[in-house]
């Protein structure tokens, strides 16, 4: 049985949506073929593990949760990955054999986790280093698509510090686009800090709240006769599958927080994820821009080297039936399971191909030349060391 690791949580504003959205899978997995290990990372970095934070209720109240749960760490130890206790009496907790990110938002989606994780080589479910980092900033994305000649809004962006030091030049390039605008935070998810402005004041109200959250900001102009829609890709850059196409309605003027995973009912729809939006499945916008929009997005998916399961955002024109991409979230919330039900893939189907995508990747990337077996110091003499900084005391290797 293969013991998988499910990682949420950890120091972001999308901290509880990742709680639900690994929940929701955690109770999905085949448990004939996987033993489901919780990893719990607080807001704060703490790691814990335990059976009941499989459930929803445990993070109702943290102070029960961190009495119970065991506070460990993860790193590899004789060629296994072991999740050991803390604190004096040190033992081994678990082990696991992949680990499984399910994580929304900055210090944890955008690569940072990845990172560990590739450094201690466990393999894990999802895109890489770079292309986690890539997909978590907006502005990033932006550059990539447009100098593959991919449509997207016109746009411009500027640094916080930018904007702090000399705000009229920075407002006076924002209103080359014209008003209405759209301006977000570069690094977020979820539509955490995201306002669209119809005027100066309202401008610099959205700029001074989306710097609260990020140093660096991204402005778009507002699409007119606005349909969104989205489409999950799942594979990797050998190959794609492309989901069913839904249409996210909202009386806003963007799809909120709120809209996501609050729906009508708090208390409700607290635990449904993205399941919570409103949205018409499949899309109503015709076959001619159904097949646009599952071309771009596959475009889009490999042109930043993606890997799992994606969601990729699209914003259309419906009066002049214009495509644009939007963003893409390397990690969606509830991972986009809604988007493949309707074409025969339940959940858990979908969580045993994310989980064999990843097992896949691994055995590519451990074929692969990352270092030498010759250790080039090993016939260097002490004179090869003269006048090298700090090299005072150095001994002759033997």
């Amino acid at each position: 049985m293969i013991k998988v690791g499910v990682i949420f949580g950890g120091e972001s504003v999308e901290h509880e949506v990742s709680i639900i959205s690994a929940v929701q899978a955690m109770n999905k997995m085949d448990s004939e073929k996987y033993e489901i290990v919780p990893i719990y990372v607080t807001k704060n970095g703490e790691w814990y593990t335990g059976d009941f934070l499989k459930e929803i209720e445990t993070y109702q109240d943290m102070n029960l949760l961190k009495k119970y749960a065991k506070n460990v760490v993860l790193y590899k130890r004789h060629g296994s990955f072991i999740l050991q206790s803390k604190g004096f009496f040190r033992r081994i907790v678990k082990e696991i054999d992949i680990a499984f990110p399910i994580v929304h938002g900055t210090n944890m989606e955008d690569g940072v986790l990845q990172g560990y994780l590739k450094t201690i080589g466990i393999p894990f479910v999802g895109s890489d280093v770079c292309a986690s980092a890539l997909g978590q900033d907006k502005i990033f994305q932006k550059q990539i698509w447009e100098s593959e000649g991919l449509p997207i809004p016109e746009y411009t962006w500027f640094y916080d510090s930018e904007y702090e030091e000399n705000p009229e030049e920075v407002i006076n390039k924002i209103e080359k686009i014209k008003y209405p605008v759209i301006v977000k935070p570069a690094t977020l998810g979820s539509s955490v800090g995201i306002k669209v402005a119809h005027k100066k004041d309202e401008l610099i109200e959205a700029i001074e709240d989306a710097i609260s959250y990020d140093n660096k900001i991204l402005v778009e102009e507002v699409i007119d006769n606005l349909v969104e829609v989205n489409i999950s890709v799942v594979g990797n850059h050998d190959s794609q599958d492309t989901s069913v196409i839904e249409q996210v309605l909202t009386g806003n003027d963007l799809l909120t927080y709120e809209d996501k995973y609050i729906g009508g009912s708090k208390k409700a729809s607290a635990s449904k994820g993205m399941l919570s939006a409103s949205r018409k499945i499949p899309a109503d916008i015709g076959d001619k821009l159904t097949k646009e929009v599952q071309d771009i997005a596959v475009r889009a998916f490999k042109s930043l080297n993606l890997s799992g399961d994606t969601r990729v955002d699209f914003l259309i024109n419906s009066k002049k039936k214009k495509v644009y991409l939007n963003e893409v979230n390397t990690i969606p919330g509830s991972l986009a399971f809604y988007l493949w039900e309707p074409i025969g893939k339940d959940y858990t189907e979908l969580l045993d191909e994310l989980i064999n995508i990843a097992i896949k990747d691994y055995k590519k990337r451990i074929n692969k030349t990352h270092s030498f077996e010759t250790n080039i110091l090993s016939g260097y003499a002490a004179q090869g060391l003269k006048g090298a900084k700090g090299a005072k005391g150095v001994k002759p290797l033997k």
